[in-house]
């Protein structure tokens, strides 16, 4: 059979399915066209819920602001800056006051006058220069100090710092051997 036969042998069967085939593509652009339009309409939708949202959230914003500032200016009705100077004053004068109520009663009484500081420490000063004064002259009056007896036994041979630098040198030589190996 030759090669057109054949093709349109395979194309008859099909050939009856095409307008279906068409009705279907125009079904499918009809549904995706109302799929756009619903999407669009959704989120036209959600703009509108959003922004009434946003306009409740601000009347009551603005409402609240409102009994704020009315609230404020009923508290603040009945004060007076200058009443309230005053009142400041009258506080502070009292907290001095207590203070010096405070003040004169922790103080001593009877126990003598008061002394400057400085004076006192000048004369604690003097007495210890003539305590230290008197110190040094007994120091210096005992002639007769017992000295030390002169050790009677001979120094080693080889002092204990020259030994030890010995051992360091030892040390150091075979830390050099060590590392050379």
């Amino acid at each position: 059979m030759p090669l057109a036969l054949r093709c349109s042998a395979l194309d008859r069967p099909l050939r009856h399915l095409r307008p279906a085939a068409l009705q279907a593509l125009k079904r499918k652009k009809r549904y995706e066209k109302q799929l756009g339009q619903i999407d669009g309409t959704l989120s036209t939708i959600e703009f509108q819920r959003e922004a009434l949202e946003n306009a409740n959230t601000n009347t009551e914003v603005l409402k609240n602001m409102g009994f704020a500032a009315k609230a404020m200016k009923a508290a603040h009705e009945n004060m007076d800056i200058d009443k309230v100077d005053d009142l400041m004053q009258d506080i502070t004068e009292q907290q001095e006051l207590a203070q010096e109520i405070s003040d004169a009663i922790s103080k001593p009484v009877g126990f003598g006058e008061e002394f400057d500081e400085d004076d006192l420490l000048a004369e604690l000063e003097e007495l210890e220069q003539e305590e230290l004064d008197k110190n040094l002259l007994e120091i210096a009056s005992t002639e007769n100090v017992p000295l030390p007896n002169v050790p009677s036994t001979s120094l080693p041979a080889r002092p204990a710092v020259q030994k030890k630098q010995e051992e360091d040198e030892d040390d150091m030589k075979d830390l050099e051997a060590w590392a050379a190996n």
